[in-house]
C-alpha cells in the first residue's frame, strides 16, 4: 500500500524530516508517536501536497505509484485522505455540497459516474446517524459554528462518504471528551479493511485504546527511531518520548 523510503523534506528553508521510512501494508493501522516538533504533521502534509512543505529526497509510493509526482487532488483521486488536528470552517459553503462536491470531483477524474443527488443524500443521512449527526447540521457551513467533537465528527463523515483507501489521522483525539472520542473512534474502525490502511498520527495512548493498531513508530528528530507493536504504545504513555528524543 504506502512505502516510504528515506524521506526528506523541508518547511520555510527548515529540514523537517530527516528520512523517514515507513511502510504500511494493505489492511494494517498504523500508529506514529512522537514529542512536538518531531515532524508527525509534516509528513502527513508531505503525503497528501500541501504548498510548502518541499521534498529534498527519498520516495514515497502509493500501490508503486509515485505520489510526490502527482499533484494534491490527483492524490485524493487515487483514495489518499487527511483528517485534519484543526479541520478548517468554510463559511457559505453547506457541508452538504461540499462533500458532495468532492466526491464528485473525484468520481469524475477515476473515469466514474457521478452520484446523483437521491443516491447521495441516503448515503449521507445513513452515514450521519451512524456518526450521531444531526443531518440539518450538513445544512450548515462546513465547520462554522461546529464545536471540537462535532469537526471530527464531519471528518469522519468525510471519510465514510469519499471511502478512501490510504487514511491520515492527525491527532483525530485533539480536543475530544471521551464520548466523542468513542464515536468517532467507531466510525474509523467501522473503515478498517483488508484493500485500505490507515496511518494514525496521535501524542497519547488514550486514541489506541479505541483505534487499535498493528504497529506503532516513533517519531522524533525527523526519522523513525523506533517501531513495535501496541505494546510500545503503553510503553511511552509510561516513560515518555525522553529516551527517543536524545537518541534521535
Amino acid at each position: 500500500m504506502l512505502s516510504v523510503s528515506d524521506l526528506r523534506a523541508t518547511v520555510d528553508g527548515n529540514q523537517i524530516l530527516q528520512g523517514v521510512t515507513l511502510d504500511v501494508p494493505a489492511g494494517q493501522v498504523h500508529a506514529i508517536m512522537g514529542p512536538n516538533g518531531a515532524g508527525k504533521s509534516t509528513l502527513s502534509y508531505v503525503l497528501t501536497g500541501r504548498s510548502g512543505y518541499e521534498v529534498t529526497g527519498g520516495t514515497a509510493s502509493l500501490d508503486g505509484e509515485d505520489l510526490l509526482a502527482l499533484a494534491p487532488d490527483e492524490r485524493a483521486a487515487k483514495g489518499v485522505f487527511l483528517s485534519f488536528q484543526y479541520p478548517l470552517e468554510i463559511p457559505g459553503v453547506p457541508a452538504l455540497t461540499f462533500i458532495r462536491t468532492a466526491l464528485n470531483a473525484q468520481r469524475r477524474a477515476r473515469g466514474e459516474a457521478e452520484m446523483g443527488a437521491p443516491e447521495f443524500l441516503k448515503l449521507a443521512r445513513l452515514k450521519a446517524a451512524e456518526l450521531k449527526i444531526d443531518f440539518d447540521m450538513l445544512k450548515r457551513s462546513l465547520n462554522v459554528g461546529f464545536s471540537g467533537g462535532e469537526k471530527k465528527r464531519m471528518e469522519i463523515l468525510q471519510m465514510a462518504m469519499l471511502s478512501p483507501r490510504f487514511l491520515i489521522l492527525d491527532e483525530t483525539d485533539s480536543g475530544l471528551d471521551i464520548d466523542a472520542l468513542k464515536i468517532v473512534s467507531e466510525g474509523v474502525n467501522a473503515l478498517r479493511g483488508p484493500d485500505r490502511a490507515m496511518l494514525v498520527i496521535t501524542h497519547y495512548q488514550r486514541l489506541l485504546d479505541y483505534i487499535k493498531p498493528d504497529r506503532v513508530h516513533v517519531l522524533a528528530g525527523g526519522r523513525i527511531v523506533a517501531s513495535g507493536g501496541p505494546e510500545l504504545a503503553l510503553e511511552l504513555e509510561r516513560e515518555g518520548y525522553d529516551k527517543y528524543a536524545r537518541a534521535a
